[in-house]
């Protein structure tokens, strides 16, 4: 009985539709008007329209793009004074090379997994997340970061791994300079 309801109503709103169709084709008949006036006055009224969104954008864009990381990552490839920490996941524990760095020394973990895909999250001494990224197995993604304060940061794995995924932690200790 609800089927039959539902299949009426359909059968309604389609024809409806379809009237609607009709009408505007039956009153829809070439006009031989002229729009080049029109078609002017549209075009200079998008330009005027690009260029004020490129004023008011193009400060907006540049103010928020100026914090990304791709100027400290130039200055982590030259080498000075960077760390460099070797990470491996394994079913169920970080491996790294190192754990004691200093606040404010740029840091550059070259991450890998030998078994299954693992997240590298670093997590700060509140447990906020700071930097993260991949482990993959036949695969090193690099990760620059300089931490700012110091402290015991904790590196747990981001993605489900197995059984005791709960259990990969390490830990990297942040001293003063």
């Amino acid at each position: 009985m609800l089927h039959e309801s539902v299949w009426l109503v359909s059968l309604a709103l389609m024809g409806l539709v379809l009237a609607v169709f009709l009408f505007v084709y039956s009153q829809s008949h070439v006009r031989e008007d002229d729009y080049t006036p029109l078609q002017k006055r549209a075009y200079r009224l998008r330009a005027r329209l690009f260029w004020v969104l490129v004023v008011t954008l193009g400060p907006a864009m540049v103010y928020n793009l100026i914090d990304l990381p791709y100027g400290a990552a130039r200055a982590h490839a030259a080498g000075t004074g960077v760390r460099v920490i070797e990470a491996v996941g394994h079913q169920w524990r970080w491996e790294l090379s190192g754990n004691e760095v200093t606040a404010g020394q740029p840091v550059e973990f070259r991450v890998t997994s030998s078994d299954v895909n693992h997240g590298f999250g670093i997590y700060d001494t509140e447990l906020r997340l700071v930097a993260q990224t991949q482990a993959m197995p036949g695969y090193i993604n690099t990760l620059r970061h300089t931490f700012e304060r110091a402290g015991t940061y904790r590196v747990l794995c981001m993605e489900y791994c197995g059984i005791v995924h709960h259990n990969m932690i390490a830990e990297i200790t942040v001293t003063e300079p």
